[in-house]
Parts: structure tokens; sequence; C-alpha cells
């Protein structure tokens, strides 16, 4: 007896014969030849044509057993050796009604059926194929066969698994009736026979039923039905909607429960196992078992009767099942009888063409909807054989469509396609399709990353570009694509196949410019971890450089600078030199957040020298942090010449975010200079410079920053300061508070004494030394102290 995880073995001796008898063959015809030089010709002339025939015995035994392995597996798709019919076969050439075998559930379907046909002359259950239509219109056919005593007919419209012609079905029809066959197939001839078939009917209750409709032109000279007191049941799939004269009634794949109901009555109807088995209807794997088998009924039943038949656990049956899911692709597993049942039983999928079975089994790879190029580049084919497959798969129900003309494998047969992908499909050709589908979506986000900065869309604006030339709108669309993608499964990560691995992080890579522009910070610490738990991070100091040097920025972002020194701190010792100028800038950055200045600046220098002369945005970057440094030493004329040839080198890329962080940092410059028009002129363009720009932080430092400069340099302009720290309090509380805010209060306090709001000031400061105690910004609080104890001292004086 043989288990669910186990495969059973065909006879080998078929094969041992053909291959044994063909090399015995052409080692006898060599020892032929030999023997011709040291043998008489006598002996020779015996050997040669002995040798011969060996060798054709050899080679048709071996085309024989070839035939008869073919034969073998397309038996175990077609043959039936459990009680898995739908119907009941009546007698051999009757076109009486059959009935059903063990139906299970569907009563609802049932009645509605039941409903149409009291009223409607043509009634048409449809639903994809192997779903239940035929067992569902035949036991509603049989519950009215008293309603129509003059007789109840059917017709399987499909002969040996081929459609029959619409001339084939009248001809048939004639035959049951009694009237003129078509004279040929032509639409007069067609025509004629239909109103025939009419006449005959007019008057009398019959029931007419046509199981298996593939196709529209097979019934269509029947329709519209003008009998008035016959009635014309159609059962068919998804191509008969919106035939004319006929009233649908769609149908879907059962319920779990009504799944599970079939899977226990056919194991009720297999031969006693020894042993015990827990009774299906209680035990919750077999749910999880017929979601696996997408809920087609013939699969659940031959599964039901097969489990009970070997006395197969539920639970290793399931086992079998999700080890044959969940593998990851790349990895080789042997497929268990139990997913080779599911495989063999799937009527709908095998009655799909060739090239749309492969197109099917390939998109089970993809765990979220894709457009149609995507879907091309996974399987290597050209758009519009891809385009044509899909319509067919849609039409099957085996694809649904999603938003931005996407598609994905329905979520009911996801289970059953990969099944079908692990039982059809060796492993290079999984590891294939999965890098062709990699490097096609590497190369797209990288190209829409690159853009992004260039772009600078605000998150909620209305899509104005085309998708493919949007990089922010092809990013929201395929975000759930490129997320599943780039975190795989916990393990998977480790064993990604060498040829998938470095498009792999690529699309890492340009994901994580994406989140970070859009601010998804948990999301891109993910994908950062998943790259940080690969192999390849620690074979290949570089990319876990490169993760650690993310880790440091998102950490920035995140307002923890202690973090942020500590992970760049490790991207400046494991990056290549063109990494660690990017680490050893971000290090600058973050050391200059903690005050350790000369520290700060030291890391800058060396980033600079360590760019190439080429990255002119990274010498825009580097001068921007070392002005910024400058700045904070006091080094006021150095800063100027840093900032002034960032901001240059940032407008002549076309950069307008560091272009304004340049302007908001020369606005302080100029102030302290004392050069209050420079300094005004500074941040009025920093201004027009965000107002294109979705960066609410760096917008409320340029506020900040003009505020406190207005107040300083022009003491009349406190109302227009007031409204500047306002807008820039606004915009820093929709966060976490922050050293930022700490002083926006602060200065904004300092706004309200000007205009001589006392309380207004005071509780602005108190507000300030509050926020600075929780950032422990110590010089923040200590100036919020002075300033609220000078008030009071005011107060009191």
């Amino acid at each position: 007896m043989t288990g669910p995880g186990r495969a059973r073995r065909s006879p080998r001796w078929p094969a041992l014969v053909g291959i044994g008898g063909l090399v015995g063959g052409v080692l006898a015809n060599l020892a032929s030849n030999l023997a011709s030089n040291l043998l008489s010709e006598l002996a020779a002339s015996v050997l040669g044509p002995a040798s011969i025939a060996l060798a054709v015995v050899g080679g048709l035994g071996f085309v024989g057993y070839v035939v008869y392995e073919v034969r073998r597996r397309r038996a175990g798709r077609e043959a039936d050796p459990e009680p898995t019919d739908v119907l009941t076969t009546p007698t051999a050439g009757a076109p009486t009604l059959p009935y059903t075998a063990e139906f299970t559930g569907r009563g609802e379907h049932v009645e509605a059926v039941l409903g149409l046909l009291a009223r409607e002359h043509a009634v048409a259950v449809l639903g994809r194929r192997a779903v239940g239509t035929s067992a569902c219109a035949v036991q509603a056919a049989n519950r009215c066969r008293e309603d129509f005593p003059d007789g109840q007919y059917y017709l399987d419209l499909r002969r040996r698994g081929r459609p029959r012609s619409a001339r084939q079905v009248l001809t048939a029809l004639a035959r049951i009736l009694g009237t003129a066959p078509p004279a040929s197939g032509r639409p007069d001839a067609l025509a004629a026979a239909a109103d025939a078939l009419r006449g005959q009917l007019d008057g009398r209750r019959i029931l007419l039923v046509l199981d298996n409709v593939d196709r529209p032109d097979q019934v269509r000279p029947l329709l519209p039905p003008t009998a008035r007191t016959c009635r014309l049941l159609l059962a068919g799939g998804p191509a008969l909607v919106g035939l004319d004269g006929v009233v649908a009634h769609w149908i879907a794949e059962p319920g779990t429960s009504e799944a599970v109901e079939l899977f226990a009555t056919a194991g009720g109807a297999a031969p006693a196992a020894r042993v015990r088995r827990a009774d299906p209807r209680t035990d919750p794997a077999v749910r999880e078992i017929v979601d696996l088998c997408g809920r087609q009924p013939r699969t659940v039943r031959a599964l039901g009767y097969r489990t009970a038949q070997h006395g197969w656990r539920h639970s290793d049956v399931l086992d079998a099942l999700r080890r044959a899911v969940q593998t990851p692709p790349h990895q080789r597993l042997a497929i268990s009888p139990a997913a080779r049942l599911v495989t063999e039983r799937d009527i709908a999928y095998w009655a799909l063409t060739r090239q749309a079975r492969r197109l099917y089994r390939v998109m089970s790879l993809v765990p979220a909807p894709v457009d149609r190029p995507t879907i091309a580049a996974l399987a290597g084919r050209h758009l519009d054989l891809v385009t044509a497959l899909l319509d067919q798969l849609a039409a099957a129900a085996f694809v649904v469509g999603a938003p931005g003309d996407r598609f994905e494998v329905r979520p009911l047969l996801a289970g059953s396609a990969r099944l079908h992908l692990r039982d059809a499909d060796p492993a290079r050709a999984r590891v294939a399709a999965q890098a062709r589908l990699t490097r096609h979506l590497a190369r797209r986000a990288e190209r829409h990353a690159a853009n992004l900065a260039v772009l600078g869309s605000p998150p909620d604006r209305e899509w104005s570009l085309p998708l493919d030339d949007d990089p922010y709108a092809w990013f929201d669309l395929h975000q759930e694509l490129l997320l599943a993608v780039v975190r795989v499964p916990a393990g998977a990560a480790e064993t990604l196949p060498r040829r998938v691995r470095r498009w792999w992080f690529r699309l890492a890579v340009a994901l994580c410019g994406w989140l970070a522009y859009v601010e998804r910070l948990d999301e891109w610490e993910q994908v950062c971890r998943t790259v940080l738990a690969t192999p390849t991070a620690d074979d290949r100091p570089e990319i876990a450089g490169w993760a650690h040097n993310e880790l440091g920025v998102l950490r920035r972002r995140r307002h923890d600078p202690q973090g942020a020194a500590a992970a760049l701190t490790l991207a400046v010792n494991e990056r290549g030199r063109g990494g660690t100028a990017q680490a050893r800038l971000n290090l600058g950055l973050a050391l200059l957040d903690l005050g350790q200045l000369d520290d700060a600046v030291e890391h800058l220098e060396m980033s600079r020298r360590h760019r190439s002369g080429a990255d002119r945005a990274g010498h825009a970057l580097t001068d921007l942090g070392l002005g910024a440094a400058q700045l904070a030493r006091g080094e006021l004329d150095t800063a100027h010449h840093h900032l002034v040839r960032a901001a240059n080198t940032f407008r002549s890329v076309g950069d307008p975010r560091g272009y304004a962080a340049a302007l908001t940092n020369l606005v302080l410059v100029h102030a302290a200079l004392g050069e209050h028009l420079d300094a005004a002129q500074a941040w009025r363009a920093a201004l027009r410079e965000y107002e294109s720009i979705n960066d609410p932080t760096s917008r409320a430092t340029a506020l900040l920053n003009a505020g406190a400069t207005l107040l300083s340099s022009t003491p009349g302009q406190a109302r227009t300061a007031y409204e500047l720290l306002a807008e820039s309090r606004r915009l820093r509380e929709e966060t976490r508070p922050t050293a930022g805010l700490a002083r926006t209060l602060l200065y904004l306090g300092d706004a309200s004494a000007a205009l001589g709001d006392r309380a207004d000031a005071r509780r602005h400061w108190a507000d300030a030394a509050a926020v600075a105690e929780e950032v422990a910004d110590n010089q923040a609080l200590r100036a919020a102290d002075a300033r609220l104890e000078d008030n009071a001292t005011d107060r009191v004086t």
C-alpha cells in the first residue's frame, strides 16, 4: 500500500528489454566486424545478419515501450477506476434522460433552474468546465420529469471529447424526434431542419436537455425556441453568455462545506480500508484539502475515493499537497500520488490548449496581479500571443482581471495551478521563468526609480502621464507585486537560484528608492532585512554595506542619529570604494545630527575624495553636507562657498529638492553674515521650489529659517514671521516630535512676544521646553527656560 507522499513507480522491464536489445545489437554488430578479421568468412556472414536482426528487435521494443508509457499516462487521466462520473450512463444509444450519481449540494441552484423552466422556453446552466453544470441541469430535469409527459430527451454535444458541429447536433435530434436531418451544413439547410424540429415539438410537453454545449454555433439554429409547451435546457460554459432567447443561470464552484460533503460521500463509496480514519466532515484538514484542489467536484470526489480506498490519513494528504504548493519553485520535489491525482482529474485544465496550459502554470509563479508585458516576459512569448491566451483563460474562468489591465490566477485556483506547475515543468523551466520575471521587473523599476527625484510628484496627485511614463503611477499600481517578489518567503531567500539573485537584488534596490520616496519606512526596513538575510550578503560585502547604508538613512528619517551612525559605520566598513562615498556622506550627516562636528567634516571630506568626477549629483550632496557642517562650526565663508556650489550643481542637474535644501541653508549663512536682503531672496526662492516638491519636513525647515531670519533682521515683519513659523509647526506636528519642532515653537514664542502677546509667547515657550526635553535637545531646552525666566522677571518688575 502506497502513502500519499510516495509515488508508485511504473514497471521498468519494457524499458530494460528495449534498451538492452538496442545496445546488444550494436555490440553484436561490432563483434561481427572484429570477427570478420579473425574468423572465416562464413562466421562473419552468420554474425552480421544476426546482429542486425537483434538491433531491429531492440529498436522495436524501445518504440513499443514509449507507446505503452504514453497510453498509460493518457489512460491515467481519462480512465475512472473510482466512481467519479457526474451522470449515470443511460442505455447505449438511447436518448433518455440519465440520472445523477450521488448528487450532493447545489440545492438552491436546482430550485432556481426549476423556477426558470416553469416560465421560460430556454434556460442555460452556465459555469466553468467541470464545475457541475451537467449534474445541476440533469438533477433539475429529473425533478420535473412529471411536468413533461410527452418525453424527456438528453443529448451530449461532446463526442469522444470533441464538440459536435451544428449539423451533427441537428442530425442527432432529428433521429431522436423522427424528423428529416439537414441535407448539408449550409445555413438554409440547418434552418430547414430546425423548423422541422420545431414543428414536431409544437403542442407537445417535451423537455430537451443539451449537455456540454461548448460553442454558441452548436445550438444557434434552435434559437429562439418558438414551441409553446416544450422546454430547452442547456448546460455549458461561459461562451453561451448572451445567447438570444436563452435565460442564463450561473453556478460557481461549490462552497467549502459542500466540497467536504462530496469528499466524504465519495469516500463512503470506496471499499473499507483496514485503518481507522477520521470523519472527513469533522476533520479540519479536509477543508484545506478541498480548497487546495480548487473545490473542483470531479477532483474532490476522486481524491476522497482514493483516500478512503488506501486508508491515507487526511493530515498526510494535506501535507503532501502543501509541500507541492509551498516549496519554492526552484527546488526539486517528487510529486506525490495525491498531488498527481489532483492534476490528472482537472478536466477544465486539460481542455485548454497546450500553450494556454503553460501560461496558466507559469502565472502561478506571480503572487499578485500583473500586466500584459510582464506576463509576456514571464512566459517568454510575444505580447500578441499572450493577449490571445489570456482571453482564452479568462473565458474559461482560470484568470481574472484587475485594475490597470492586469491579470492574476483566480485565488481559488492558485494552489491547483502550483500543483500543475510542479507536475508538468522541470526545475530548470521554473527557474528560467522566475529569472525572466525578476529581470523584467528590475529593469522597469530601475528606469522608473531614476525618474522619481526628477518628477517630484506628490503622492496624492492625480495621474497625468501615461502609466508607463509616470514613475509614481507605475510603482503605485505594481507595489503589491514588487513587494511580493522581493519579500520572498522565509528561507527561500537563502536558496534563490544564481541566475535570479542578481536581478532580485537590483529590484530590491529600486524598490527601496520608491519606498523611501513615499516614506513607507516599515516596508523599507523589511526589504533591507531580507537582503541582509541572504547568503549573498555574507559572500559579497558590498551588498551588506548597501543594506546597512539604507538602514542608516532610514534611522535618520526616524530621528535616531545614534542608531543611524552605528548602521552607517558598518556600511563604511563593508562597502567598496564607490559605495563608501555615499556611506561616508550619510555617516557625516548622522554625526552632524549628533553634534560631532569635527568627525562629520572628516567623513564628508573623505566622501568627496572617493567620489567620481562624473558624479555631479553626489558632489552636490557632499557640498551641501559640508556647508551645513561648516555653518554649525561658525565658518561662514567656507559654508557659503560649499552651499553656493551645491545650489548651482543641483540646479544644473535638475534636482529641485537638493536646490531648495541648499537655499534653505544659505538663508542662515546670509543672516549670520548680516546680508539680510540676500537671506530674504534665498528663503523666498526656497519656498517657491518647495511648492512643487512633496517634502513637508524640508519645507518646514525652510519656513523655520525664513521666520527666524525675519525676526532677527526685520522686527517689523513679526506678523509675517509668525505666519511662516505657524505653517512650519503645522507641518512638523503631523509627525513625531523632533528638535525642529522644539526650535519652531521657540521662535514662534519670540514672534508672539514681538507682536505683544505675552501669554501666547509663554505658551509656545513652555511647549518648546517640553518637546526639547522629550527629544533631548539641551540647547533648545536651555533657550526656552531662559525665555520663560526672563518673561517671569519682566512680569514681577
